[in-house]
């Protein structure tokens, strides 16, 4: 049984996803980040960073979005979210999580937070995140229209979960994701499984469902 720590509609998504994806029996434990529960004792000393998710495994807790969806793959290889140790396709899905990870996840942070960086410079560095984050969709968008419809061809994986995440994310800026045409096809495909409906249900979301 995991525990999973969450906030509705944040980072958490690609691990809660994951969960629902591979059947993994797990609980939920909301965290209200308007109340500054994050910040909290008791949750610090669960997640040192003050971030949503924390996920509980065998006891111990451990964060970062990224690194639980590829752990709870690979604890669970029957739900096929991504390829074994020498599969062919390996390096171009390690390759993705961490040009997610660490590109385009942070231009968000760039985005909705700017005033954390530099609060003087908040609109230049809110601008720099918005190119940064549709530099990306550029590049992910000729990836699938060269290797889709997946981000690993013919087959899904986290790497789609994750995608499409970061895609909702995107939907009230000045340009969605879903203005490139194969993204829109991505986030299609995903929002139609099983496991983005009953996360919108757990998680009592509704837009951009």
């Amino acid at each position: 049984m995991y525990t999973l720590y969450f906030a509705p509609g944040t980072a958490a998504m690609l691990t809660h996803l994951t969960l629902i994806e591979c059947g993994a029996p797990y609980e939920l434990k909301a965290v209200d980040l308007a109340a500054g529960e994050q910040r909290s004792e008791a949750y610090l000393a669960l997640n040192p960073a003050g971030t949503v998710p924390t996920l509980i495994v065998d006891g111990a807790s451990h964060g970062e979005t990224a690194a639980l969806a590829m752990l709870l793959t690979e604890r669970h290889p029957e739900a096929k979210l991504a390829p074994a140790i020498g599969d062919a396709k390996r390096a171009d899905y390690l390759q993705w999580m961490f040009y997610l990870a660490d590109t385009l996840q942070p231009g968000f942070r760039q985005w909705f937070y700017a005033d954390e960086f530099v609060p003087e410079s908040a609109e230049s560095i809110a601008e720099a995140g918005r190119h940064r984050i549709e530099a990306s969709w550029t590049r992910i968008a000729e990836h699938l229209d060269a290797h889709g419809p997946y981000m690993l061809g013919e087959t899904f994986s986290v790497v789609d979960l994750y995608v499409v995440m970061l895609m909702r994310w995107a939907r009230n800026m000045p340009r969605p994701a879903t203005d490139w045409p194969s993204l829109a096809a991505l986030a299609a495909k995903v929002k139609a499984r099983p496991s983005w409906k009953t996360l919108y249900e757990r998680e009592q979301l509704s837009e951009w469902a």
